[in-house]
């Protein structure tokens, strides 16, 4: 009799043990910035600002092998507002602009810098074709008209009036977003088909110290293989990146499955995952042990977490101010808001 209720008690207990749930694994990403990471980064021009430099040498710093030069006068800006196409004058419509993207509390260097790159941006980006030159929202660049003029954000305006920056003379597109996370991107990196422009390659960026400078996000693999629905096959397994840009932003990765791998850029896997930006690196932690995740670029992983920017996904406006910033090319990757992006 003893030894049957030994063998019951021993039976009860090893089921019970089968039937704790394996403990799920999380996708832990390490990364860093906010933005498609193209020009001049709205945080680090903060921080040039911060240090004493002047708004021309804060836009030659982004803007590799430009000058400033001036736009034809009476200029007029094709603004789609509302459905409806308004023709301003640029200066106005800078005006207007300026304090959308950028906190109009910021030092006056970085107001002057943002100036000119709206102005710039607004002459060369052509959203609508010959219909009109740009949207009034983070499709282009955020336009609140005169409800968002301040006195320093006009200043900067005026101070700046008809400065534009050009390359060989030649009105250059001034992408813009909020942050680098210490390093911007070369454009073709970044928005794939886009040409190799000599002034929209990545650079160092050591004074972009905001907000999203860096950050942690936490996925359980559920909610990973939901969000990358389509893409994985199988049951979701992981992410091994491939290539990375210069900054080193995600250029392209596998998806990995138990019943194959797909090939996904850079740009959609932190769209679908909700990053701030495709600055990222991957660990699963399982228990109490973190493995990063099969890495070909070359570029070396933090060497640890970065300082938590929450938990949950990206947030819907820009650290950087209320707007965004320069988009990319219509339907290219960056051309959604990504917090300060492309207003980009």
């Amino acid at each position: 009799m003893l030894a049957r209720t030994y063998r019951l008690a021993s039976l009860i207990a090893a089921f019970s043990l089968c039937a704790v749930p394996a403990r799920a694994s999380t996708l832990v990403v390490q990364g860093g910035g906010d933005g498609h990471g193209v020009g001049m980064s709205q945080e680090g021009a903060l921080g040039y600002a911060e240090h004493g430099w002047t708004y021309s040498s804060i836009l030659e710093h982004y803007y590799s092998g430009t000058a400033l030069d001036q736009a034809p006068p009476n200029t007029k800006v094709g603004v789609l507002v509302g459905g409806t196409v308004r023709k301003l004058a640029l200066e106005s419509y800078v005006r207007g602009v300026i304090a959308a993207e950028m906190p109009s509390s910021w030092p006056l260097a970085a107001l002057e810098a943002q100036a000119v790159a709206v102005r710039t941006y607004a002459l060369t980006a052509h959203a609508g074709g010959s219909r009109f030159d740009v949207y009034s929202d983070t499709r282009s660049q955020v336009y609140r008209g005169v409800s968002a003029e301040t006195s320093r954000t006009n200043a900067a305006a005026l101070a700046t009036a008809g400065q534009i920056v050009t390359y060989h003379g030649q009105p250059a597109i001034t992408y813009f977003f909020a942050s680098s996370g210490g390093h911007t991107e070369d454009v073709r990196n970044a928005f794939p088909g886009s040409a190799s422009e000599p002034w929209l390659l990545g650079v160092p960026d050591p004074y972009d110290q905001g907000p999203l400078h860096s950050w942690t996000l936490n996925l359980s693999f559920a909610t990973a293989a939901k969000d990358l629905q389509g893409l994985v096959r199988g049951r979701f397994q992981g992410i091994e990146v491939l290539k990375r840009g210069s900054s080193p932003r995600i250029i392209s990765a596998y998806i990995l499955g138990s019943a194959g791998r797909t090939v996904v850029s850079g740009e959609e896997l932190a769209s679908r995952l909700g990053l701030y930006d495709n600055w990222a690196y991957f660990s699963v932690k399982h228990g109490r042990s973190l493995t990063a995740e099969p890495d070909h670029s070359g570029h070396s992983s933090p060497s640890s977490p970065a300082p938590a920017g929450g938990t949950g996904g990206v947030g819907s406006s820009s650290p950087a101010g209320p707007g965004g910033g320069a988009q990319g090319p219509p339907g290219a990757p960056g051309s959604t808001p990504a917090g300060g992006v492309a207003a980009g």
